[in-house]
């Protein structure tokens, strides 16, 4: 059967002050249409998975939250971690859960703070790259074609094309670059933004974790013992914080790209799907701003009811509750507010907000 894995647990701090540690991003309507983000990931899978094969892992202060805005799925698929321990163990508990109840499931991760524009060529990707893996030992991640020079992604290096496919071998993970290599990528050709989108077969997943992250695999086969019993928290909530802190791009996919890999006893390897549909991963205001839709001025509102924006160009605006802004004479900012903060800034500096939050903790 095929599974849908939603990793719900980020904070979302460079969203502050609307995203916060106790209520992040994933939880909050961000565009202003009535639904949060993890409801619209759900939404954009549409009937592709039946609720009894939705998954979402996340931290356990979230479980209410999850459960209120994602009724259908079944409690027991909410998987709560007690700490932040990054992708790899997320999904190396979710797959030893999987693997329990259908040891050839196929597993799609996706995060849950992304926004897809085309959602019928959304659901043909996925479709198609369910195909691709089922039942081999190959591993398949989506690669968004880049619109702009970007230094807030990672990219993947895209290698020859399958005959008679448009999926390629991936030649290499690159990190987030500097602007003159992320131009010359562009220049270049054959780079594409990595989403964290990725397919593979549940048992090519525990194959990878077990080669790869035997430390992890080892405390998942302790903690797999007490799943489904009246100890599992208490054993999670024990061993898990023991795993290592490591995504899982370091933890498999770099280390599986561009080599020669047998996985259950078969050839195994990283391809690239390369992929449009109109994707963000809304990690930023100005990623936000870009699937707003925006005044003859450039300005992008959400609460538009409450605000009023006066000789102002190129800016993004969030009005929380029955707050009322009056805002004349900027030009390129962020301001935002919610729960009795409220934030002004340069749209340009955007990756300063992480240390401006921050500076309230001290």
């Amino acid at each position: 059967m095929n599974h849908l894995v939603i990793m719900a647990g980020g904070i979302g701090s460079r969203f502050w002050p609307m995203s916060r540690p106790e209520n992040p991003k994933q939880f909050i309507d961000v565009l202003g249409v009535g639904r949060t983000l993890l409801q619209l990931t759900i939404d954009r899978f549409g009937e592709e998975f039946s609720p009894e094969n939705i998954w979402v892992v996340t931290s356990n202060k979230y479980a209410s939250k999850v459960a209120e805005q994602l009724p259908s799925v079944p409690k027991d698929n909410i998987l709560l971690e007690p700490c932040m321990r990054n992708t790899a163990p997320c999904i190396a508990y979710v797959t030893w859960k999987i693997k329990r109840v259908d040891p050839d499931a196929t597993l799609v991760i996706s995060p849950a703070d992304h926004f897809v524009v085309n959602i019928n060529e959304f659901r043909r990707v996925i479709r198609q790259g369910i195909s691709f893996v089922k039942g081999s030992s190959n591993v398949l991640t989506l690669g968004m074609f880049p619109t702009r020079p970007d230094t807030g992604y990672g990219y993947i290096q895209a290698g020859d094309e399958i005959s008679g496919s448009d999926i390629c071998y991936v030649k290499a993970f690159k990190e987030k670059p500097q602007l003159p290599v992320a131009k010359q990528y562009l220049s270049d050709g054959g780079y594409y933004w990595n989403a964290g989108l990725f397919i593979w077969d549940a048992a090519t997943a525990e194959a990878a974790m077990r080669l790869f992250e035997p430390e992890i695999a080892m405390l998942f086969d302790n903690m797999s013992a007490h799943f489904g019993t009246d100890k599992e928290e208490k054993t999670v909530d024990e061993l898990f914080p023991q795993c290592r802190s490591i995504s899982i791009d370091y933890a498999i996919m770099e280390r599986m790209s561009g080599k020669n890999i047998s996985l259950r006893g078969m050839n195994a390897g990283v391809y690239v799907l390369p992929s449009d549909f109109g994707w963000s991963d809304l990690g930023t205001w100005g990623s936000l701003y870009m699937q707003l839709d925006r005044d003859s001025m450039g300005n992008a509102i959400v609460g538009e009811e409450n605000v009023r924006l006066i000789e102002s160009n190129d800016c993004i605006v969030r009005a929380s509750g029955d707050l009322k802004m009056v805002i004349q004479g900027l030009d390129g900012y962020i301001v935002a507010d919610d729960n009795g903060t409220l934030l002004i800034c340069k749209k340009n500096e955007e990756q300063r907000i992480k240390q401006f939050s921050e500076s309230f903790n001290k």
